[in-house]
């Protein structure tokens, strides 16, 4: 089977059973509404009884856009040129694929009991590694950008737009005069990071074009072509959505609240605390461990929001995925920063632009944990 060929019919879920536009409603503690509420809320608006409407009725369509979505970028990815605009398209491309395979394996893991789980499993774990593997490179690039901006700003050299404006290069060996010597370190360390960021970027680059035409790549995408006219669900996906389809999505979001509700959101609600970037000035395993609870909460939200885009439709989730990215890409480029100062035989001025880089960045983790707790646990309205 050619992925993406003829025969793959695209199913829109704007016109899918049960679905509704953006409620705008508030993730945290201002949440009033649950999965099974907003089924039967969604149902009502469309004028479908929740009783009469199957599970496969929302599932089925659901990931038969998914899949369709993987198809229609992979093709796109493929028919992209060699010059710069082609480029930026094949990144563009990457990046929706990327999109639609993780919401195909965050779907089969929460509704994994409504599918045939032996092929639900296989499907999901070989999309992730897809996922890791595309991720990669936009990932090295986006971290390069943020730490040369960010040296930029620190040695008030002037900071970049997005495009990773290099640091100046340094003249002499440095200067008695105040700032002079954070301005040569970083100019150091912004061709330190550039050389290993860059390489990793383009390791990174020759594992994904590698992978994509690698043949575990071509069964993942007959297997992704087949689920965009087929998908093989269990008995249990005939039985009522409101029963056992809203009871899965709820799981999804009691798993997440339970994850940030072990968060320390008091101490986060401190601008300022100094309890990220004191961790972080810890061994590197300390540091890891107390970012691994946000990361997984990170992960939990983009679950939740993915079954609630089966269930009802898209909810208010973007302001705490916006800062737990924030908080995911600044714990990145902190470590990159000090994996670069333990380079050997570096120079003082640039063993100390980098220190200064790795507090800046923990900082930065800092102030994303504030805006999520901003938004997770709002200030309560003026009497």
């Amino acid at each position: 089977m050619t992925p993406g060929g003829a025969g793959v019919q695209h199913h829109d879920t704007a016109s899918r059973p049960g679905s509704r536009p953006d409620t705008g409603r508030p993730l945290g503690e201002a949440a009033g509404i649950g999965p099974a509420e907003a089924l039967a809320e969604a149902l009502s608006a469309g004028g479908l009884p929740a009783q009469d409407l199957a599970s496969r009725e929302l599932l089925a369509p659901y990931l038969h856009a998914r899949a369709t979505e993987f198809l229609r970028s992979l093709r796109l990815h493929r028919e992209s040129g060699q010059d710069p605009q082609g480029a930026a398209e094949a990144a563009e491309a990457a990046r929706a694929l990327r999109a639609a395979a993780r919401r195909i394996s965050g779907t089969l893991h929460t509704f994994r009991p409504l599918t045939e789980t032996g092929w639900a499993d296989t499907l999901r774990a070989e999309l992730a590694w897809l996922s890791g593997i595309l991720a990669r490179e936009h990932a090295y690039a986006g971290r390069l950008n943020r730490l040369l901006e960010a040296l930029n700003r620190l040695s008030g050299a002037g900071g970049g737009t997005g495009g990773g404006v290099p640091v100046p290069p340094a003249r002499g060996g440095g200067s008695s005069e105040p700032g002079n010597s954070l301005t040569v370190g970083a100019a150091r360390a912004g061709a330190l990071l550039e050389r290993q960021l860059t390489l990793a970027r383009t390791r990174a680059h020759s594992a994904a074009l590698q992978a994509l035409g690698s043949s575990r790549f071509h069964a993942v995408a007959d297997a992704v072509a087949l689920l965009a006219s087929d998908v093989p669900l269990g008995p249990a996906a005939a039985a009522p959505a409101a029963e056992v389809l809203a009871p899965l999505a709820t799981g999804a979001e009691q798993r997440l609240r339970e994850a940030v509700a072990a968060l320390p959101l008091g101490r986060a609600a401190h601008p300022y605390n100094a309890e990220a970037l004191v961790h972080g000035l810890a061994p590197a395993p300390s540091s890891e461990a107390q970012d691994a609870p946000w990361h997984h909460v990170r992960l939990l939200l983009r679950l939740h929001r993915y079954a609630q885009e089966v269930v009802a439709g898209p909810g208010d989730t973007r302001p705490a995925a916006r800062a737990l990215d924030r908080h995911r890409d600044a714990a990145e480029a902190a470590t990159a920063a000090a994996s670069a100062a333990r380079t050997p035989r570096i120079a003082p001025a640039t063993a100390y632009a980098l220190g200064v880089l790795h507090a800046d960045q923990r900082h930065e983790v800092e102030a994303a944990r504030f805006a999520f707790q901003q938004v997770w646990q709002p200030a309560p309205a003026a009497p």
